[in-house]
């Protein structure tokens, strides 16, 4: 694994931009040299905000075989925790008045593989988890995703956390194709401290929530129009932000993927997008994607069913448990392949509503209500309800201080079957959202519960 060593010390001068390439190759040499002393592999856990040093201690810990674990500088006590507790870690590179600190834990249970790189997922809904990912299941991402675009070099404008799949995935693309790498907080671009690059020749990765911030600004939603592709992913994207997009000419390609698959596996092409459609695209080439019914059955094109998927950038498992076959995955979303061969994502099945025995799925009502422009937000939980099972309950943000719950049911009557409609309807300043954009859904349900409660016990 030296040759992750190899990849930064033969880059190109200019591949790193907005950081100090000399100082990443001198401090990722110091730390592999200090970890690859001890006798047996580490166990790494990797805390690091700054991105030098968060790669410097990514690249080392892979070229000395460790077991790396990334995470968030920004989690909680409680989350830190629970990590420590999963991970018992020997190392911890991590950020302390701007050094790196370096513990070392006395007596860490045996590792069970060497290698493996462990990439956080949830953490907004329950407890942490890490994806058991390989330099060969990253590399298995890269290579589908520059066959795909028909690329030799792929350079990426990163704003997304290097600790996050959607992050690191755009390092890796960079360092392993010899392309750029360009590192750039949001709020730079927000402040038009625009990166001095062209733009025409990179990739940059956004989730809807930066979209739209972006969006909102003449200068970089220009700015944004130059860019060869956006990657478009993390969180669904509404209607009226794809709309927008489109009008402003933004090569947009809306991803589907996850931190388990190593980011996207099928992809919409950006020419498509701006010929209208909204789906997820086509299967990169290391994936095969199949909808199945509820007994395992391979469905038709354009009839609803589980996403399954097998993958050459597949996890492993969760740490540290390795999955018992990766032969099929099956995913928690629902969807269907059309008659082009491209994937159309409908719902999750965790997030399936039944209602007076009906099926609902949020994601439709949630495109119906956000077709109004009547809500800046919107989410579509079931709430327990001694009638119906589970009360389809609309949780949401107002565009405008005078819209009320009936301007909204009035706007969505003919959208919608009646089954489909919310019974309840909760107005909030704004809705919890993590970095990636993604909504707490547990934190949404307590409110919504509580609300209702409260209300019935007024009236």
């Amino acid at each position: 694994m030296r040759q992750c060593i190899d990849y930064l010390t033969q880059s190109r001068d200019d591949w790193l931009i907005g950081c100090d390439r000399q100082q990443l190759i001198e401090l990722t040499q110091q730390l592999y040299l200090e970890i690859a002393q001890k006798q047996t592999p580490a166990k790494i856990l990797l805390l690091e905000s700054e991105p030098v040093k968060f790669l410097a201690g990514f690249i080392a810990a892979c070229a000395a075989e460790c077991l790396v674990f990334l995470g968030n500088p920004h989690w909680v006590e409680q989350e830190k925790q629970q990590v420590f507790e999963l991970v018992q870690p020997d190392i911890v590179l991590g950020d302390r008045d701007g050094e790196i600190s370096r513990n070392y834990a006395a007596n860490s249970p045996a590792t069970p593989n060497s290698n493996w790189i462990m990439i956080p997922t949830g953490g907004t809904s329950g407890k942490i988890r890490f994806a058991i990912h390989t330099w060969e299941t990253l590399t298995a991402s890269v290579t589908a995703f520059r066959q795909y675009f028909d690329l030799q070099q792929i350079n990426s404008f990163c704003t997304l956390p290097l600790y996050h799949v959607s992050g690191l995935m755009q390092f890796m693309r960079s360092l392993i194709t010899g392309g750029k790498l360009a590192i750039c907080q949001l709020k730079q671009i927000e402040n038009q401290e625009l990166s001095k690059i062209e733009p025409e020749e990179f990739y940059i990765s956004l989730v809807p929530t930066q979209l739209q911030k972006l969006l909102q600004n003449p200068t970089s939603t220009a700015w944004l129009a130059q860019f060869r592709t956006v990657l478009l992913g993390g969180a669904p994207a509404w209607q009226e932000l794809l709309e927008t997009a489109r009008k402003n000419r933004i090569k947009i390609a809306i991803t589907y993927g996850m931190t388990e698959t190593a980011s996207g596996i099928a992809i919409l092409k950006p020419q498509d997008f701006l010929k209208g459609e909204n789906n997820s695209g086509q299967p990169l080439p290391h994936t095969q994607i199949t909808i199945c019914s509820d007994t395992g059955e391979q469905l038709a094109p354009n009839q609803i069913g589980n996403i399954t998927i097998t993958s050459k950038s597949l996890a492993l498992g969760y740490y540290p448990e390795q999955f018992k076959s990766r032969d099929k995955f099956q995913l928690d979303d629902i969807g269907y392949i059309d008659q082009k061969g491209h994937l159309n994502i409908v719902g999750r099945s965790s997030r399936k509503i039944i209602t007076g025995g009906e099926n609902v799925y949020p994601e439709e009502i949630e495109t119906a209500i956000r077709a109004t422009n009547l809500v800046k937000d919107i989410c579509i939980i079931g709430v327990e309800d001694s009638t119906w099972g589970q009360a389809v309950t609309a949780v949401y943000v107002k565009s405008q201080p005078n819209i009320t719950p009936n301007t909204i049911q009035t706007a969505i009557k003919d959208k919608l079957s009646k089954f489909k409609q919310p019974k309840h309807w909760i107005s909030l300043d704004t809705l919890p959202r993590n970095p990636q954009g993604k909504l707490n859904y547990s934190y949404i349900t307590q409110i919504a519960t509580n609300t209702i409660k409260a209300t019935i016990s007024t009236n």
